[in-house]
């Protein structure tokens, strides 16, 4: 099975080299997409240069400018299923989400048969590491709230660490998704769930980022809480085919 890890990267110059060392030492071969808006801290130059070491492994897309997580990952999913992966998996680069348990999402899609596995904070108690309980809340409410208006059973709806087999991102008509921010990884979720994929998930501790800058933000907040109630309204088409409830 071929598996891609996606990275989107702005202004990740202190953890993408030592995040490249550490999933390409994971023993499951997994290659890495990092798709850099633009950086102006060179994150792409030392990409180049790690990928002379590695260019049948390590991948880059760059591209002018912050142009949203969403549009990244589609980018990256686009470029995954054109290539023949079996597995896409997104996380960040900053170290929040432990590389490790990539290997523990695969194991869940491959012997559960899930088309999504989510690496879920909330599924088994509060599974996070220096946040400030402000936003803490937010986001545990968050996820309450979608739930609330989706009815998708899903307690960390809001999770950016997730694995998708080739089927789901087959399935889904991704030029039909309309968030570009953190309400992308709800949208994602929904749309496989309403078209009938399976979803499962696996408990993770999330850690607060070591280094550099977050990138949340009150217009990435409103975008998600705003679309959610919109989600309900739509109809979710897969390829070439309309899902129903």
């Amino acid at each position: 099975m071929r598996k891609l890890v996606i990275i989107p990267t702005y202004n990740e110059i202190a953890n993408i080299s030592p995040m490249i060392d550490k999933v390409m030492s994971l023993s499951g071969a997994f290659d890495l997409l990092i798709i850099d808006d633009g950086s102006p801290d060179g994150t792409a130059d030392a990409v180049r240069r790690r990928q002379a070491e590695m260019p049948e492994r390590l991948f880059m897309i760059e591209r002018r400018g912050k142009l949203g997580l969403g549009t990244a990952y589609l980018a990256g999913f686009r470029w995954a299923l054109e290539r023949g992966y079996d597995y896409v998996f997104e996380m960040d680069c900053d170290f929040s989400h432990n590389p490790d348990d990539l290997e523990r999402l695969y194991a869940s899609a491959v012997k559960n048969g899930s088309d999504v596995v989510v690496g879920s904070r909330y599924v088994c108690g509060v599974n996070v590491v220096n946040w400030p309980m402000s936003r803490l809340l937010m986001s545990y409410f968050a996820s309450m709230y979608v739930r609330l208006v989706t009815r998708m059973p899903v307690r960390d709806a809001t999770a950016g660490f997730v694995c998708y087999s080739r089927r789901a991102l087959e399935r889904i008509d991704l030029d039909a998704v309309q968030m570009k921010g953190y309400g992308f990884q709800i949208e994602m979720k929904y749309t496989a769930w309403r078209l009938g994929l399976k979803v499962g998930e696996v408990s993770i501790v999330f850690t607060e980022r070591r280094e550099g800058a977050s990138k949340m933000s009150g217009g990435i907040f409103g975008e998600a809480f705003f679309g959610v109630l919109r989600l309900p309204l739509r109809k979710i088409r897969g390829r070439n085919e309309v899902s129903r409830k």
